[in-house]
């Protein structure tokens, strides 16, 4: 019988909004890959007349993401599991990996983690930054606007100490693009 509690990395939306029973949480990294706007959302933040874009892990050798890993509150695996497949399985762009996780206390626990499939018809990396914050200052979807989405997600890694220097252009460059369209 497995008893090891179940991990989950949050590196978007699930650091502000984890929308399950967390036990514990802590800063959190993931090697050799990247938080990125690489995935095109015609769902939660934008639609399929106009897509939005949302944060994916997008595999890359080197980089170091950093998170959140969240401890799922024990006797909750099997809801949790159900409601983050709904969630992050809406379409077939994310798939859903076991990983490393390298907690900022030193334990390394192993976690579960939505990665992009580069292949996928909504992945869209390589994007330049201007492009993803036009997109971004635009889009709306099933669960707000794409602004909402950055600004939640680069307000919460601020405020926990981490830094992402391309989220934090993006939300000025949004702003300013927001700014634009009201004079």
């Amino acid at each position: 019988m497995d008893t090891a509690p179940m991990w989950v990395f949050g590196y978007g939306s699930l650091i502000w909004n984890p929308g399950f029973p967390v036990a514990e949480r802590v800063v959190a990294t993931l090697p050799d890959h990247a938080r990125s706007f690489c995935m095109r959302s015609v769902h939660h933040r934008g639609s399929a007349a106009a897509p939005g874009l949302v944060l994916a892990l997008d595999p890359a050798p080197g980089a170091v993401c950093t998170g959140l890993g969240f401890r799922v509150a024990a006797g909750a695996e099997a809801e949790t599991l159900a409601a983050l497949r709904e969630r992050e399985l809406i379409s077939s762009a994310y798939v859903e990996r076991e990983v490393p996780l390298d907690l900022a206390d030193g334990r390394r626990v192993r976690a579960l983690a939505y990665v992009i499939d580069p292949d996928h018809v909504q992945y869209c990396g390589g994007l330049p930054l201007e492009d993803q914050a036009r997109i971004i200052a635009r889009a709306v979807g099933g669960r707000g606007p794409n602004t909402q989405y950055l600004y939640n997600t680069a307000r919460h890694l601020a405020e926990l100490g981490i830094a992402d220097p391309e989220l934090e252009w993006l939300a000025s460059r949004v702003r300013d693009i927001e700014g634009e369209s009201t004079v």
